[in-house]
């Protein structure tokens, strides 16, 4: 899908990019959380990666999405980093030097839209505490879902499909990802329990 299919920006990406630049300095590693897909997919070079958790957000299938895991006319979705809660992921460390051209990289992925709200998040890992930039969502956005009943989302399971491929590969693979790092997430183990029914629906 080319760069004029994406829907309208829901503000200018380029500012949140200048300020996320201004915030880092540029003069130390850069720290990226990852808790969805870059767990599994970061598209980036990286010194260091560490095992983290984030205290006050929480992962959560709750973001439409209308390019990569769905369509304009049969949304999907995808994790948004929502207040309240914890967050078990990992951390990426990138060198000084690369940190500008990974931004960049990831503006382009995360950012074409301005979807998210960037912030510098406290992270624990072990090998000590880092402030790491993170994606998140927040539930004012107008994709924000809200809640959502199990038969939507075995609905959107069975039909979402984007560029990127369907709603539930990409919750399927954050899942088995998140299990190879030791990572349980009870939440998504539902909604994976939801999407092995929806074959039985007696609908």
């Amino acid at each position: 899908m080319s760069a004029q299919a994406l829907p309208p920006p829901l503000r200018d990406p380029a500012p949140l990019l200048e300020r996320t630049i201004a915030e880092w300095g540029g003069h130390e590693d850069l720290w990226l959380f990852g808790y969805g897909s870059l767990i599994w997919r970061p598209d980036f070079e990286f010194a260091e990666r560490r095992a983290a958790q984030v205290l006050g957000w929480h992962r959560a299938l709750k973001m439409w999405s209308r390019v990569n895991r769905g369509s304009p006319e049969v949304p999907g979705l995808v994790f948004g980093l929502l207040s309240g809660g914890s967050c078990r992921g990992v951390v990426f460390r990138i060198p000084a030097s690369a940190g500008l051209e990974t931004l960049g990289r990831l503006w382009l992925r995360e950012m074409p839209t301005g979807v998210y709200d960037p912030r510098w998040l406290h992270c624990v890992t072990p090998g000590g505490p880092v402030r790491a930039l993170a994606f998140t969502l927040s539930r004012k956005s107008p994709n924000f879902t809200g809640t959502l009943s199990d038969a939507r989302y075995r609905e959107i399971f069975a039909t979402a499909t984007g560029r990127y491929g369907s709603s539930l590969d990409y919750a399927r693979q954050t899942f088995e990802e998140l299990q190879r790092h030791g990572i349980h997430d009870a939440a998504l183990a539902r909604l994976m329990r939801l999407a092995a029914l929806r074959d039985v629906d007696p609908r």
